[in-house]
């Protein structure tokens, strides 16, 4: 029994600390009800034991909602359940690169990819850009300590991506003279 109060207060702790980032996700037309931010931590709860992780302190979801939460690719529609598999996909990540990375400089380089390569895709994010750098970690590298996760991606990207200047150019040639 004495254990069961410290689970809840821990518990009503993480829901606190999740609900509060309506403060800064307001302005981005995003906010959670206290439904929303219950779900949000049994996913985690889920994704922590499919992971073999545990976790102390109020957990990774309200750093997920603050680093993604100016995104173009999300949404009111798509919030909670961004947020939920953006959590799995940090856990599943965290163990694939032997927690080599910060917390940190794993969300710098899920973000940077979230935005520039996939577009707001999440399987192309887990199943190809973390894919990719995890394999990288595992091997050795370490030069994301130097820039915390940011830039780090294009290294390893397999896949020849446009220019975007040099698009923009052939445009503005063909329409504007």
């Amino acid at each position: 029994m004495d254990g069961n109060w410290m689970v809840l207060l821990q518990r009503q702790n993480q829901l606190g600390k999740v609900i509060e980032t309506n403060n800064a996700t307001a302005q981005y037309g995003l906010m959670l009800s206290e439904q929303d931010a219950e779900l949000i931590l049994e996913e985690r709860g889920h994704a922590l034991r499919e992971q073999r992780r545990v976790e102390f302190g109020e957990g990774i979801a309200p750093k997920i909602i603050h680093q993604f939460c100016d995104s173009d690719f999300i949404d009111q529609n798509n919030y909670v359940d961004t947020i939920i598999r953006l959590q799995e996909i940090f856990y599943l990540y965290k163990n694939e690169m032997d927690d080599e990375l910060t917390d940190d400089e794993l969300l710098h380089l899920m973000k940077e990819q979230f935005e520039e390569i996939c577009f707001g895709d999440l399987d192309y994010l887990e199943g190809t850009c973390l894919n990719l750098f995890s394999q990288a970690v595992r091997a050795g590298y370490q030069g994301y300590q130097r820039s915390e996760g940011h830039g780090e991606y294009a290294k390893f990207d397999e896949v020849q991506r446009w220019d975007y200047d040099l698009y923009y150019k052939a445009l503005k040639e063909l329409f504007w003279g």
